[in-house]
């Protein structure tokens, strides 16, 4: 898939979620234990 085409997906995906950056769906998955630091 295109670089573009990820982007697009990202974008939607933070809009649904009401995230305005990456940063802050980083957040987000670390709160909701969606990822475990140090792993």
């Amino acid at each position: 898939i295109s670089e573009a085409t990820v982007k697009t997906h990202l974008n939607r995906a933070m809009g649904k979620l009401g995230l305005a950056s990456r940063a802050q769906a980083v957040v987000v998955a670390y709160e909701s234990g969606l990822v475990v630091p140090g792993l």
